[in-house]
């Protein structure tokens, strides 16, 4: 698996020239009773990069035997997920010198009509069963330090306005959680569920994104006490938060 944290790590804070490409989202992994495929997995670390703003509509994808190389999966799976995602409008092909594969100016649009309430509850509870797991597995034990950059993040969302900014800080928050709690392999796994959660659940509001945070802080604060039970607690209320 590439190391999330290497030379390709996606999830890292965008350096000042943005990242233009979909590198480094680690080798498909399925996920329990969802039947993912890698030509999935595809669609779903692609649809994670759009969230977290290291793709935006217009940028141009790496080569397929690059996607390939960097997902640890076939070049004609890669191939064929990419074909799909044209066919739905995701995704644009171009031909020429400066052609190539492209998010669709229309990313937004296109995603609203892929939404599946039932598969997106069932993921959605599958990833709160996780990171219940994890904050019981871990509370007690996680070094003040290791907190400071989930704090950092629940600080930016305070007082971020940008709407896009605030899913992406979401999404970074839950990554990282992961990996704080469980190591590298187990963010490379929540990177798989909150990719399909991205096609399949409607972008929450802002309102609904500030309430959620306000759950983080309250996560935090519970895990820096090793209280193990209001940090579960806290968890579960943030899934409640998203749900209204």
């Amino acid at each position: 698996m590439v190391n999330a944290a290497g030379k390709f790590g996606p999830y890292n804070q965008p350096g000042p020239e943005r990242a233009a490409s979909v590198t480094g989202v680690g080798h498909a992994r399925a996920l329990p009773g969802s039947g993912q495929s890698g030509s999935e997995l595809v669609r779903s670390r692609i649809a994670l990069r759009v969230r977290l703003a290291t793709l935006i509509p217009g940028d141009r994808l790496p080569d397929v035997g690059v996607l390939a190389d960097e997902l640890g999966i076939s070049e004609i799976t890669v191939r064929r997920a990419l074909e799909g995602m044209c066919q739905d409008g995701l995704l644009d092909r171009r031909r020429g010198r400066a052609g190539g594969t492209f998010i669709a100016p229309g990313w937004d649009a296109v995603v609203a009509l892929l939404h599946n309430e039932e598969e997106a509850a069932s993921l959605d509870a599958f990833h709160l069963l996780l990171e219940c797991g994890l904050v019981a597995h871990s509370s007690g034990e996680v070094p003040p330090e290791q907190l400071e950059r989930l704090q950092a993040l629940v600080t930016e969302m305070d007082v971020a306005e940008d709407p896009t900014r605030l899913l992406e800080l979401e999404a970074r928050f839950h990554l990282d959680l992961a990996e704080t709690l469980g190591g590298s392999g187990i963010r490379e796994f929540a990177a798989d569920l909150l990719g399909r959660l991205c096609l399949l659940q409607p972008v929450p509001e802002p309102a609904m994104v500030r309430a959620q945070n306000r759950c983080h802080a309250e996560l935090l604060a519970e895990l820096g006490r090793g209280a193990t039970d209001p940090a579960v607690r806290a968890v579960k209320a943030h899934q409640r938060a998203r749900l209204g």
